[in-house]
Parts: C-alpha cells; sequence; structure tokens
C-alpha cells in the first residue's frame, strides 16, 4: 500500500482511507485515556488525562493504584496494547480488528489480572449521539498502515511543537494528546483571566470546559479530520477571541481562517508539499500566535525568549 509514501517523513493521511480506522482509534484511546481520569489527581486544564507521544506510539502518563504504579501504551510499531506495572508485571494485548466492546472488556480484564481493578465512565466523550463502549460493536477496523502513519505524523508534528514551545517562558502545556477531541496540542497562556466557556461540547460536563478555558490561550495542534471536515489539519486559535484576529494576516499561503471551525487551519497536505514542511509549519504556528497576542495585547516581551537561545545567557 503505497509504501514509498509511508516511507516518507511526512506520509500521507488521507481521511478517506482510514476513516473506519480513525473512528474506532478514536474509541480505544478514549477507553485507555479514560483510565487516568479514574485514576490520576486533577491537574489544571485537564492535563493529566492527556497521552504522551512515545518512540512507539502513545502512551498515559504514569499512575497509582494503592502502591502500585502503572502505565498504559499504545504500540503502533508492533501493533500491541501494553499494560507495564512497576515491578514489570505486564499484560499485551494485539490491536487488530475488533469491535470496540470487545477492546473494552479485554482492557479492563487486564487491568484486574494485574490487581487493578478500575472502572471508567463508559459513555464516550466529545462525540454526538455516543453508543458506550462496552455495548458498540460496530466500530471495529484496525488497519495496521494507517494506525502507523497516524502515529508517525504525531512524532513530527510533535517535533516542530516541541521548537515552537521553547521559544515561551510563560505558563504552556506539555505537547499532550487529548484523546476526547482526537488531537496533538500545546497551548501558550497570556496569564490573564478569560471570560467563563459557553460550553456545550457534546457529553463533556460544561465546568471541565471553563475549567479548560479559565485564563487566556493561543493553542494549536494537528487533528486527522471527521465526517464533518473529511481531512487532516493543522489549526490555531485564540480564546477569547480578540477583535480582527479571523481576518489577520498569517502565513503560509495555503493557511486560511475557517468560518465553520472558527480558527485558523493548515491543511496537512499543503504543508507536506511545502519545499519545507517544518518551516511552513512553523511560520503558520508563529504568525497565528503573533495574531493572536498583538490584537489581544499579551506582554510578549515577558513572555518570550529568542529562538535558539539557551536560558543561561
Amino acid at each position: 500500500m503505497m509504501r514509498s509514501d509511508a516511507s516518507s517523513q511526512w506520509p500521507a493521511l488521507p481521511y478517506g482511507s482510514w476513516r473506519d480506522t480513525c473512528g474506532t482509534l478514536h474509541l480505544w484511546l478514549q477507553v485507555v485515556g479514560k483510565i487516568p481520569l479514574a485514576l490520576c489527581p486533577w491537574i489544571n486544564h485537564s492535563w493529566h488525562v492527556a497521552l504522551q507521544p512515545t518512540a512507539r506510539g502513545l502512551a498515559t502518563r504514569l499512575m497509582s493504584y494503592g502502591g502500585k504504579a502503572l502505565q498504559i501504551e499504545f504500540d503502533f510499531v508492533e501493533h500491541r496494547l501494553i499494560v507495564r506495572l512497576a515491578d514489570d508485571a505486564t499484560r499485551s494485548l494485539p490491536l487488530e480488528p475488533q469491535s470496540t466492546a470487545s477492546f473494552y472488556r479485554k482492557v479492563m480484564s487486564a487491568l484486574d489480572e494485574l490487581g487493578v481493578p478500575v472502572r471508567i465512565y463508559t459513555t464516550p466523550s466529545e462525540l454526538p449521539d455516543p453508543v458506550p463502549f462496552d455495548q458498540d460493536e460496530v466500530h471495529g477496523s484496525y488497519d495496521r498502515e494507517y494506525a502507523n502513519r497516524y502515529w508517525r505524523v504525531l512524532v513530527q508534528a510533535h517535533r516542530v511543537f516541541e521548537e515552537f514551545r521553547a521559544r515561551f517562558i510563560g505558563k504552556c502545556s506539555p505537547v499532550h494528546y487529548f484523546w476526547g477531541s482526537a488531537d496533538l496540542a500545546v497551548t501558550r497562556f497570556s496569564g490573564r483571566t478569560a471570560p467563563p466557556h459557553p460550553g456545550g461540547v457534546p457529553h463533556l460536563p460544561d465546568w471541565v470546559a471553563r475549567e479548560a478555558y479559565s485564563h487566556e490561550v493561543s493553542s494549536a495542534g494537528f487533528w486527522a479530520g471527521g465526517e464533518q471536515h473529511p481531512h487532516p489539519i493543522f489549526y490555531s486559535y485564540a480564546y477569547p477571541e480578540p477583535p480582527g484576529f479571523s481576518a489577520a494576516k498569517i502565513a503560509p499561503q495555503a493557511a486560511y481562517f475557517s468560518d465553520e471551525l472558527k480558527e485558523f487551519v493548515l491543511p496537512y497536505d499543503s504543508m507536506r508539499a511545502a519545499p519545507s514542511p517544518e518551516a511552513a509549519l512553523t511560520e503558520f504556528l508563529q504568525s497565528t500566535y503573533e495574531a493572536a497576542t498583538e490584537l489581544g495585547s499579551w506582554d510578549r516581551q515577558a513572555l518570550e525568549r529568542p529562538a535558539n537561545v539557551p536560558p543561561t545567557q
């Protein structure tokens, strides 16, 4: 399957070619992502539930249960889900075509076998008309090639996002993966409080959204697409959105403000076709951030440092 494309640094990821796998994987990531929601202390802006890109896939943070420490990782190289305890006890489950209900039961069984009987809220988050995990016999596709491509895109985006994040010395999120919205994101904060978020996200308590957006942000990320917008994109938005933001001049030329999504968008295919994809993505991140901060009157001098200057200089 398009092996030359799959071996490139930024592989093609046409949504239509892996729609079913994308939808299924989103649900499986939610099953695992809700485990730290059950086990970890609450960290501001829900950062404790986000998954972290790894050299093999996506993993939870280190979690505690009683005196035990555990971590769960999706391995998109060997296509396995690995549940590890700090004492070297593990359970390994194959990532293969199976219903979400079957995947859910196997994950819960593996945790039970390891002495970590976690119970999670089984209704998917941030999705319209969700079917509880333990009842979902419909979503069960898993294409190894595209799961691997998706992870490789996340790895490359993580690398560029980390460079971008390093230029900011104010409060900033890690570069991490939110399983509710299924995107890799990094968020910078002005330090000022924001108006209460209106909420209204499907199957997400309004208080969670309000806590997540308690302070002014400029946020960017990568999203693989969905039924309403079936194309992978990089995005950038500001909350609250300052006057004139949507009309701001940004770069590169392929980027635009989406009235549908209410954020700036750089199509993934346009980025990967650029002479330097990394430069195009960095230009997008920086220009949209500058639009948000200049129009929002952020104190940039106090929040930034020049690129490539170590903090000791």
